[in-house]
């Protein structure tokens, strides 16, 4: 339960911090509408505000957050793309970064290298407490809202 609190966490976080708007994040959902998943965060980004790459190159990080949180949480530096539970997230990435790079192998480099930067990014502090703070508040309320995201994620950053 905690590795997928971090998850959600990191999707929440990033997305918070890049412009996007989180409508919830639970460590409990409701699989009656697709196939069975630990976690779920709904965001949503308000197009008008980004350029169509800027939009895609946020996404992608929002979609690769989950990931990294949860590599960092259990210390295991796995590839996103080669952890069955992280399938989801990576073919949004992947699907995401195809705008930005057409080429396969440009792709993946471009993928692995966003990874990195997450994981160095997100390891900083205060991010990390951020994070940390996030997840601590799902495993004691499996569910957030939109403003209980901001104002917890807001303590820590000053945003």
């Amino acid at each position: 339960m905690e590795p997928t609190a971090y998850h959600e966490a990191g999707h929440a976080f990033m997305a918070t911090r890049l412009g996007a708007r989180v409508k919830s994040v639970t460590i409990d959902p409701d699989n009656d509408d697709g196939p069975e998943r630990f976690g779920d965060t709904q965001i949503f980004w308000k197009r008008s505000k980004f350029s169509d790459r800027e939009f895609h190159e946020r996404a992608v990080k929002v979609s690769l957050a989950g990931p990294v949180a949860e590599m960092l949480y259990t210390g295991d530096p796995f590839h996103p793309g080669l952890v069955a539970e992280w399938a989801h997230d990576w073919q949004a990435a992947w699907e995401l970064a195809a705008v930005l790079i057409p080429d396969d192998r440009r792709r993946l480099e471009y993928l692995e290298q966003t990874t990195g930067e997450l994981y160095r990014f997100m390891d900083a502090e205060p991010n990390w407490s951020a994070i940390a703070a996030l997840a601590d508040h799902l495993l004691a309320h499996e569910t957030l809202e939109t403003e209980e995201v901001r104002d917890i994620i807001r303590d820590w950053i000053g945003m």
